[in-house]
């Protein structure tokens, strides 16, 4: 009888280490020798075609220009943040909800809502009540956007006559307000209800307005005419 019951015993314990041991084998197995898996992103594609354009043409061109002696000093585009301020948002919810489905059509990413730091009582606005939302571009969509803003969006505002380079804010950076968002094709002016504005920033590392200026002016900004001011920096 001992012996019997000793044999049971191990027959149980032998699956028990099979099953142990299969499942380490599918851990090691599905992720390469246990490493883990590549984090989820976007597909690797063809690159931007302003990114492509400031490699090899830009570059050159800026360094030229300011007599850089470094690539590394050449001014670059770090990110664009598009904002939109909802004040109606204070009367009604559903129209920051509209603003902000728009918002992520023309970005094509995840928009942030922003909410209010005071209460304001002659504006109805109470503090932390949702009244606007943003939304920050880098790396490839970054260059993507600008690209479509400069050769689609932008011929299609009404008398357009070029953007003005009044509004560099002395450290390298130029926003742009934009008072229509039917300009972009990724709305449908059929279903619009509301007209609604945004802000865009282009965030650079030139140390100069004369700088920020020459890069977006290469990538393709249609700028009106070159001011005093940024002449005097130069």
């Amino acid at each position: 009888m001992g012996k019997e019951k000793e044999k049971d015993k191990e027959q149980q314990k032998k699956p028990e280490g099979g099953k142990g041991k299969e499942q380490k084998q599918a851990k090691g197995s599905g992720d390469g020798g246990g490493k883990k898996p590549a984090a989820a992103g976007r597909e690797a594609g063809v690159p931007a075609r302003l990114f492509v354009l400031y490699k090899k043409e830009i570059i050159p061109q800026l360094m030229k220009k300011f007599q850089y002696k470094s690539v590394m000093q050449v001014p670059k585009l770090v990110k664009i943040s598009v904002n939109s301020g909802v004040g109606m948002a204070t009367q009604d919810p559903k129209v920051l909800d509209v603003t902000v489905k728009e918002l992520e059509f023309i970005t094509g990413q995840k928009v942030a809502v922003t909410k209010s730091k005071k209460a304001i009582s002659n504006f109805k606005l109470r503090e932390g009540l949702a009244i606007g939302c943003r939304v920050t571009l880098r790396r490839a969509q970054m260059y993507e956007f600008i690209d479509r803003l400069i050769n689609i969006a932008l011929p299609r505002v009404r008398d357009f006559r070029g953007v003005s380079d009044k509004s560099f804010d002395g450290h390298g950076n130029y926003t742009l307000g934009i008072k229509e968002q039917i300009i972009f094709p990724e709305i449908d002016t059929d279903k619009v209800t509301r007209i609604s504005g945004m802000d865009v920033t282009f965030v650079t590392t030139a140390k100069t307005d004369a700088e920020a200026y020459e890069l977006l002016k290469a990538l393709g900004m249609p700028f009106v005419k070159r001011q005093e001011v940024l002449q005097t920096a130069a």
